[in-house]
C-alpha cells in the first residue's frame, strides 16, 4: 500500500484527503445540527406532540372531551355513594384515554344506538355505557326508573354527550298505552302478567320507541341490551362494533350475538366487569359433541346449561318497517328479515355475577315463593329456583345456595372444560373499563355533572322513579285508551296484520338445548 500511495501524484493526493475531511465534518455537523434543531423546538413548545409527555396527574381528573370546563374534582370530593366503585389511581396508566372524544363526528359511519330499559345505579350504568363508546357505539336511549331515575343518577346521564335519558312518566305510559302493538297478536301471551312479563313488554314497548328516534337521527343500527351485558365483538379485524357491523354484507337485516354466561369463581364478586374473565360459550360456538358430551358436568346440577336465556341479542339495521320482536330479537312488518349469526362475537351476560342479584331480582317481584306461583312470573327455571331461595331461606342458606349452583369451586371441573372449551377466558372488557377507571374517566363525569336537572325534568325522574316502588305485580297499565285511536288504525293496519310477520310470536328468553333421554330438546 506504501508503494502504491508514493506511486502518485502529489495533486492528486492532496485533492483526496481534503474530500474526506470535507466528508468527515459533513458527517459530525449534521447530526448535531438535527439535536440543535429539536431541542429548539421542544423548547418552544412547536412540532413535537408526545402524548406521553403532555400527561400529567393533574390533568387526568378531566373527563374526556371537556377541556372547557373548569379543573374537575376526584371520586372523594363527592357525596354520592355510586362513585365509591368508580374511583381511580393517583396516576393514570391509559394516558391515551384522554383524547378520546366520546362524541364523534358526525360522518362517523356506522352510525350505532343501543336501547335500553334500567334501574341499575350508576355504578353498573357508566362502566357498560362507556365500555360501548370505545367499541364504536354513538348513540344510547335509556328508558330509566327506580334508581336510574333518581336526580342524582338521572342528572349525570343527561350530561353525557350521546345519552337521551326517556322517564317512565304517566304521560310516557299514556303515550305506550296507544301503540299498536296491543292491538296484535305477536306479543299478546304476555299482556297482563307480572314480572319477568310485564318486563318483557315494556322492553318491546320502549323498543318501538326507540326505533321512532333512531330513524330521525340518522342511525344505522339498533340493539337492545340489558346493563349486564356486553358486546364483545370477536371476529372483526380490530377489536371494533363498528368495523364488525360495516363488515355486514349490506343485504343482510338483522345480526344475532350468540351470548356467553358469566361463569364467577368467587361469592364476593362486588364488580363483574372488571373481576370476571370466565364465561361459559354459547352452544352455537360449540362441536355438537363437545356440548352434549359435557353437558352433566357443565350444568352441574342445575336445571340447563345457561343458568338464564341462551339465544342471544341481536342488532337491527334501521329501516322502513322495523319492529321489536321481544327484547333479543327484531322484525319487519312487511318482510322476514334476513338475518346472520356471527361465529365468534358474542354479547357477555354477566348473570347473578353477585351474591346480591339473588335478593335484588326477589325485591323486584311482589309473586308468592310456590312453585306454581312462579310460574306466572318468571319464564325461565333458574329463575324460578333463585326467587324461591331468596325468598324462604336465610342469609347463611342462600349462601351456601349460591356457591353450589353459581360459583365455580371445583378446581379439576374447570381446567376440564377450559380446556374442552366449554369454558373459555375473555379478559378485553375488563382491561378496557379498568383503564377508564383508572383514567379517572367515570368520577370525572360524575364531578362534571350539573348540580340539579330543570324543573321538568326533576318532576320526570321523581314521578319515574317512584313508579318502581308501586305494587311489583301491578302490570302494565289495563285501562288503555282503544276507543278512536285502535279503530281509526285498524282499517288501515289490517292488510299488515293480516301478514306473517305480524302474526309470528315474540322471541322470549330461551333455554340452550338440553338433553333428555339422549335426545335433543330446545327448551322454551
Amino acid at each position: 500500500m506504501a508503494g502504491l500511495y508514493t506511486s502518485l501524484r502529489p495533486s492528486s493526493s492532496s485533492s483526496s484527503s481534503s474530500f474526506f475531511s470535507k466528508l468527515l465534518l459533513l458527517l459530525t455537523l449534521l447530526p448535531l445540527t438535527l439535536a440543535a434543531f429539536a431541542f429548539i423546538l421542544q423548547w418552544r413548545g412547536g412540532g413535537v406532540n408526545d402524548p406521553i409527555s403532555r400527561w400529567s396527574p393533574e390533568e387526568s381528573h378531566q373527563f374526556p372531551g371537556m377541556e372547557n370546563s373548569s379543573p374537575l374534582a376526584t371520586v372523594g370530593h363527592t357525596s354520592n355513594s355510586d362513585c365509591v366503585l368508580l374511583g381511580h389511581s393517583a396516576s393514570p396508566s391509559f394516558p391515551y384515554y384522554r383524547d378520546w372524544k366520546f362524541n364523534f363526528d358526525s360522518d362517523l359511519k356506522p352510525k350505532i344506538c343501543v336501547t335500553t330499559s334500567t334501574s341499575a345505579g350508576l355504578e353498573q350504568i357508566l362502566p357498560w355505557m362507556f365500555y360501548h363508546k370505545v367499541i364504536g357505539v354513538t348513540t344510547f336511549f335509556l328508558f330509566v326508573e327506580g334508581k336510574a331515575a333518581t336526580p342524582t343518577v338521572s342528572k349525570v346521564l343527561e350530561s353525557i354527550p350521546g345519552v337521551r335519558v326517556i322517564y317512565r312518566t304517566k304521560e310516557l305510559e299514556e303515550q305506550q298505552a296507544r301503540s299498536r302493538i296491543w292491538n296484535e297478536t305477536w306479543l299478546s301471551s304476555f299482556f297482563y302478567k307480572p314480572c319477568n312479563y310485564e318486563l318483557f313488554v315494556k322492553q318491546s314497548l320502549n323498543m318501538e320507541m326507540a326505533i321512532v328516534t333512531a330513524r330521525n337521527m340518522g342511525m344505522d343500527w339498533i340493539i337492545h341490551l340489558d346493563t349486564d351485558e356486553l358486546l364483545h365483538p370477536a371476529g372483526a379485524r380490530e377489536y371494533s362494533l363498528r368495523q364488525l357491523l360495516l363488515d355486514v354484507p349490506s343485504d343482510v337485516d338483522m345480526v344475532v350475538f350468540p351470548n356467553y354466561e358469566s361463569s364467577v369463581e368467587q361469592d364476593d364478586v362486588k364488580e363483574p366487569f372488571t373481576e370476571v374473565s370466565m364465561f361459559k360459550k354459547n352452544y352455537d360456538h360449540l362441536p355438537k359433541d363437545t356440548y352434549f358430551g359435557l353437558y352433566k358436568e357443565s350444568t352441574r346440577g342445575n336445571p340447563n346449561y345457561f343458568l338464564t336465556y341462551g339465544n342471544g341479542k341481536s342488532a337491527a339495521r334501521i329501516q322502513d318497517h322495523l319492529r321489536p320482536n321481544g327484547a333479543h330479537r327484531w322484525h319487519n312488518y312487511m318482510k322476514t328479515p334476513k338475518e346472520i349469526k356471527l361465529e365468534e362475537a358474542a354479547v357477555l351476560h354477566y348473570t347473578y355475577a353477585k351474591f346480591s342479584d339473588l335478593t335484588s331480582r326477589r325485591d323486584r317481584c311482589g309473586c308468592k315463593p310456590t312453585k306454581e306461583d312462579v310460574k306466572r312470573c318468571f319464564m325461565l327455571e333458574f329463575d324460578r329456583s333463585a326467587f324461591i331461595i331468596a325468598s324462604t331461606a336465610s342469609d347463611e342458606e342462600m349462601l351456601s345456595w349460591y356457591r353450589e349452583h353459581v360459583v365455580w369451586t371445583d378446581k379439576a371441573v374447570k381446567l376440564k372444560l377450559l380446556r374442552k372449551g366449554i369454558l373459555t377466558r375473555i379478559y378485553a372488557p375488563m382491561v378496557i373499563i379498568q383503564g377508564l377507571k383508572e383514567s379517572g374517566v367515570f368520577s370525572s363525569i360524575i364531578a362534571s355533572a350539573p348540580q340539579s336537572l330543570s324543573k321538568k325534568k326533576f318532576l320526570a325522574s321523581v314521578e319515574s322513579s317512584n313508579s318502581s316502588k308501586a305494587d311489583a305485580s301491578r302490570s302494565l297499565p289495563s285501562t288503555r285508551k282503544i276507543g278512536t285511536h285502535s279503530t281509526a288504525r285498524k282499517a288501515l293496519e289490517l292488510a299488515v296484520d293480516n301478514t306473517a310477520s305480524s302474526r309470528e310470536e315474540a322471541v322470549p328468553p330461551l333455554s340452550p338445548p338440553t338433553m333428555d333421554n339422549d335426545l335433543v330438546v330446545l327448551e322454551a
